[in-house]
């Protein structure tokens, strides 16, 4: 994208609980890089498909509804890594059908080898796509299929 050529719209990035730890939690499970390795990802990826990226993470599952809900008037797509939220949230969920965007649900891991509780999505049934257990180039892969389905 040349810096004269108006961005085609904004990927809103979502992250939600525990993720600030990223490259210290569980590195085992969830790798070495940091939520800024994720959030450089994904602004990289999105601009290579002419779009920009604005990434949000928080703790508080509020945050991320008020995001969520924003978006409508200033995003053209959503990527939601929810974390714990993933398994417990139906605002969330309802959020998400609120909002009519297009969105796609990201797991670092993958959250079917791991512990039953993690099986089971509310987000999964409102959303576009789901990348489970791609690492964090799950953001790329998310941003990427929003790109190609976006106008």
């Amino acid at each position: 994208m040349t810096s004269t050529s108006a961005p085609r719209g904004t990927i809103l990035v979502i992250n939600g609980p525990n993720l600030n730890l990223l490259g210290t939690r569980e590195p085992g499970i969830y790798g070495t890089a940091t939520l800024d390795d994720v959030e450089q990802l994904a602004i990289g990826a999105a601009a290579g498909h002419g779009f920009e990226a604005d990434c949000i993470q928080s703790n508080h599952e509020g945050d991320l509804l008020d995001a969520i809900h924003a978006a409508r008037e200033t995003a053209s797509g959503i990527v939601i890594n929810a974390g714990a939220y993933t398994h417990t949230s139906v605002a969330l969920r309802d959020a998400l059908a609120s909002v009519a965007l297009p969105a796609v649900e990201v797991h670092i891991s993958n959250v079917h080898k791991r512990e039953e509780f993690r099986h089971h999505s509310y987000l999964s049934p409102v959303v576009d796509s789901v990348i489970v257990g791609a690492g964090v180039h799950g953001y790329v892969l998310a941003i990427d299929y929003l790109a190609h389905t976006l106008p």
